[in-house]
């Protein structure tokens, strides 16, 4: 594909996307920003969320990482269905019974002020992490298709995708997000399937031949029970429901799209069919990951030694002009479909728990710069991350997410499922002890354990986050008993 062509392909599609944002924006308040006037339905919802869970990351490293994992990562898909279940059916009730404009409000509820801004903060420093981890791969591709040949450097790339990303939502905000994730979703299934076709077609392959080579290559198992291996099913399956409850019901920038519809039983079939999808959704990256390795065999080709560069060499070099273009259009549509997500939600909790707005505010300009402030700093972190970054995409997204959502997980977990008094101003200190003392324990757990953490490290930092708020209980409820016997 010549540099041309790639950039007609993607002026192309943010023209669709600024018709849509353009439609989607008419009229737009406060509310419609926020909420989407909460009158989004059901099915647009949960359609749109598939390319909002398969985000940029999903696209580039699970198929990629095939060769090395085999199809382990269904275990972990199958903690995400788990994990949904959980956030339909537990976490849903309780936002939608609160009737806040973000998902932090609860926790103003349940604990006080530092509580609440504590959360919204602990959201705001993971989010603009792995947003920028997420478009990270968009731009790096595009450096690699587009500006690399016109000698334009990587910062051009990440600003130019932040701004354009920033002008279709800066107006519509949520509303627009939900419509535009449904062109991004149909680009990034669209892109999976025509690749396997045309691994199939230069293969001569039909899609059961493609599995049948699989197996013979041993890349295609999916169960692993040995709890020594990292891709023990117990220690994925444990992770991936943490990490969808972390990252879905109690991360602001996913949970804003399933509070925009109008009640709670539309809200949770919403979830539930999106978990149900995205179990074929994942089989179906899966079943390309592996055909990757089976095509690349076949031809004689070295694949290149960074996972996350297989999918998008083989698509663009060697699958021919349609998959190429498929690909194209899959990875902006994988990772925009996150990034808007990302810059809305994010937008939406510093505007609402930092500053204080309602959902009629009018304050629309200081709206918007904050809205082009996290624009900027998520620029900023995708260069740190560009100069610094050594590990798989996914695993450092997994593992980074992990040990800043976490106690955030803890406070919602003992919020929910007691009653206990928690001193106020102390909470902050165990969201920040909670993380520290996680990363103490994955460097030393291998001499002193005898025991690698991999993406359960999850686990233990929640339990921290848990083990810390219930200590602190334990302070206030002595304080209260010494108060009521003087």
């Amino acid at each position: 594909m010549t540099v041309t062509y790639v950039s007609v392909v993607i002026a192309a599609y943010f023209s669709l996307l600024f018709m849509i944002a353009k439609i989607s924006s008419r009229r737009a308040d406060a509310s419609t920003f926020f909420l989407a006037n909460r009158s989004a339905p059901w099915p647009l919802v949960a359609y749109g969320m598939i390319g909002v869970a398969v985000s940029g990351i999903t696209f580039i490293s699970v198929p990629g990482q095939v060769g090395s994992t085999q199809f382990s990562y269904f275990q972990f898909v199958v903690g995400i269905v788990i994990g949904l279940l959980v956030v339909a059916l537990v976490l849903l009730p309780i936002f939608y019974r609160a009737k806040t404009i973000t998902i932090y409000g609860f926790l103003l509820e349940r604990f006080g002020p530092k509580s609440h801004q504590t959360g919204a903060l602990s959201f705001m420093v993971a989010q603009t992490a792995t947003a920028a981890f997420k478009l990270y791969l968009m731009a790096h591709v595009l450096q690699l298709l587009i500006f690399d040949e016109l000698g334009l450097p990587f910062e051009l790339t990440v600003l130019t995708t932040l701004l354009l990303i920033w002008l279709y939502t800066y107006r519509g905000g949520i509303q627009t997000v939900i419509l535009t994730d449904t062109l991004q979703t149909t680009f990034l299934l669209l892109a999976v399937i025509v690749s396997i076709w045309s691994i199939s077609s230069q293969l001569d392959f039909s899609v059961g031949e493609l599995y049948q080579a699989m197996q013979e290559r041993q890349v295609s198992q999916a169960f692993f029970w040995s709890w020594d291996n990292q891709q023990n099913f117990f220690r994925l399956m444990l992770t991936g429901v943490l990490l969808t409850v972390m990252t879905n019901g109690l991360d602001q920038s996913v949970m804003q799209k399933h509070l925009t519809c109008p009640d709670l039983r539309s809200s949770q079939k919403n979830i539930i069919s999106l978990a149900i999808i995205l179990i074929g959704v994942n089989m179906l990256f899966l079943f390309l990951g592996g055909a990757l390795q089976v095509y690349g065999d076949v031809q004689g080709l070295v694949l290149p030694e960074q996972t996350d560069s297989i999918y998008p060499v083989l698509a663009i070099e060697h699958l021919g002009l349609i998959s190429g273009t498929a690909f194209l259009l899959g990875i902006a549509a994988a990772a925009y479909s996150s990034a808007d997500s990302s810059l809305t939600g994010l937008t939406t909790s510093f505007c609402v728990d930092i500053l204080n707005f309602g959902v009629d505010d009018n304050r629309t300009q200081l709206r918007k710069l904050v809205h082009l402030g996290f624009t900027l700093l998520i620029f900023l972190i995708i260069l740190l991350f560009e100069a610094i970054n050594n590990d798989s995409v996914l695993y450092a997204f997994i593992r980074t997410s992990g040990f800043i959502y976490g106690p955030l997980v803890g406070l919602f977990a003992f919020g929910i499922f007691s009653q206990r008094t928690v001193p106020d101003r102390w909470v902050p200190l165990v969201v920040i002890l909670a993380p520290l003392l996680s990363v103490l324990i994955d460097l030393t757990s291998e001499s002193w354990l005898n025991y690698t953490f991999g993406y359960d490290i999850l686990l233990v930092n929640s339990f921290i986050a848990v083990l810390g708020l219930y200590l602190l209980s334990l302070s206030s409820k002595k304080k209260l008993d010494h108060t009521l016997t003087t």
